[in-house]
């Protein structure tokens, strides 16, 4: 064989491999997980370093990747169509395309991606030194083909712009994804979702509405108070005055027992009013991020809520945000409402105060919890009225029946999956 055709099949064999080079390279640097590198990174590093640089200006990094891998595609496809031409005439321009298809193919595509997507991380770290070289050769080429291809979009009226998704809605999937293939439990799966949906929520959303709140008349005689107070399960019981919505104070446990104790026991000479601490309100338009920093920063665990007209709603605690991110708390004065039940028939009966949030929870459902807090307030916008026992409604995928209702207010509901 002659030196010149040695010479060309062996520049081709280099072009292939510089090829393969290439292609590795896109694939690995845009597979790469940005959170992996950021930590690497900071552990010191030094490829997570040089990854991240790269990946900082994606645009720049894929155009310069293209022009160096289309180069040497091009260059190997003329060489061989040369060689194969010298080699077997006319028929080699066939031949030539077709070897050359196959050797790209193999050898400088696949091969090299799917080494690259197995270990993006890894190979991302490998290919960062000459990559980031190679950017800064190719640099004036790049910048001049962006601006070309900015100037077309412009011209045919074209906008580009980044990823679609926030921050949180692409952590969100990503746990989501990886909960589905199992590398995530459920229960970290929902605390992360909870911490998520904090900056969604409002206090009014978790908030203990005022009619199931237990208040005491503080115009009682103290015993009456004290028993009414050691009987409830709660340890701060908010105390009104006149009229129910009427709160002038709270009575926290704790102080009640100093000022038993102060007084030998003797409950009739206890001075409640001496004992209560000023109540905190908050309005019911406050995000959960919001009333968390504000307990923190009063170092309280209880706040009144309130609407626009300062009209009495309900009561929010640190434990109802916190309940929120890792779910239910139970202690042993708590007594749970199951509130969800499933039948033999696939059917679920849950009640009408069980909140949208945690049916989805309880069942790995997905209603829509932005219009209505409540399961029975779902069901009440979606139909507009106030159901009879006995009417059924379809939304979302999913039969709901009203089977239990207290004047005006739906207590039970049977949902059964369209599916």
């Amino acid at each position: 064989m002659e030196p010149a055709t040695l010479i060309i099949a062996g520049a081709v064999v280099l072009l292939l491999v510089l090829s393969a080079f290439f292609s590795g390279s896109e694939t690995a640097l845009t597979a790469t997980s940005r959170a992996r590198m950021h930590q690497l990174e900071k552990e010191g590093i030094k490829g997570a370093k040089r990854v991240n640089e790269l990946i900082a200006d994606r645009e720049s990094l894929i155009g310069a990747i293209l022009l160096g891998n289309n180069l040497v595609n091009i260059l190997a496809s003329a060489l061989t169509t040369a060689l194969f031409l010298r080699l077997f005439g006319h028929y080699g321009v066939v031949l030539a395309t077709v070897v050359m298809t196959a050797l790209i193919l193999i050898f400088a595509e696949v091969a090299p991606k799917t080494w690259a997507i197995s270990n993006p991380d890894r190979a991302a770290m490998m290919v960062s030194a000459p990559i980031k070289l190679v950017r800064i050769i190719f640099a004036p080429v790049v910048m001049g083909v962006e601006a070309i291809i900015k100037a077309l979009f412009m011209l045919f009226g074209i906008r580009t712009q980044g990823s679609i998704l926030s921050a949180h809605e692409e952590i969100r999937g990503a746990v989501d994804l990886l909960s589905r293939e199992g590398g995530v439990k459920k229960l970290d799966r929902d605390m992360i979702g909870g911490i998520l949906d904090l900056r969604e929520m409002n206090v009014e959303d978790i908030m203990i509405h005022r009619k199931n709140m237990h208040t005491i008349n503080i115009d009682q005689e103290p015993q009456a108070i004290i028993n009414e107070a050691l009987q409830s399960t709660y340890t701060r019981l908010p105390l009104w005055e006149s009229e129910p919505e009427n709160i002038v104070g709270i009575l926290h446990a704790k102080d009640l027992l100093r000022a038993i104790h102060a007084k030998d026991g003797d409950f009739g000479a206890v001075d409640v009013r001496a004992t209560i601490r000023k109540p905190v309100f908050t309005p019911e338009t406050t995000t959960l991020p919001e009333q968390l920093n504000a307990f923190r920063d009063a170092h309280e665990h209880f706040a009144l809520v309130v609407d626009e007209y300062g009209a009495l709603q309900g009561l929010v605690t640190l434990e109802d945000i916190l309940e929120e991110i890792v779910g239910q708390i139970e202690d042993e004065h708590d007594h749970p409402v199951r509130g969800v039940r499933r039948q033999g028939d696939g059917s679920v009966l849950v009640n009408g105060d069980v909140s949208v949030r945690d049916l989805n929870r309880a069942m790995e459902w997905d209603l829509p919890d932005e219009e209505a807090v409540t399961l029975a307030g779902l069901v009440i916008h979606e139909s507009q009225t106030i159901p009879q026992i006995g009417q059924a409604f379809s939304y979302y995928g999913y039969r709901f029946e009203v089977v239990g209702r207290k004047r005006n207010q739906i207590t039970c509901l049977k949902i059964i999956p369209a599916n």
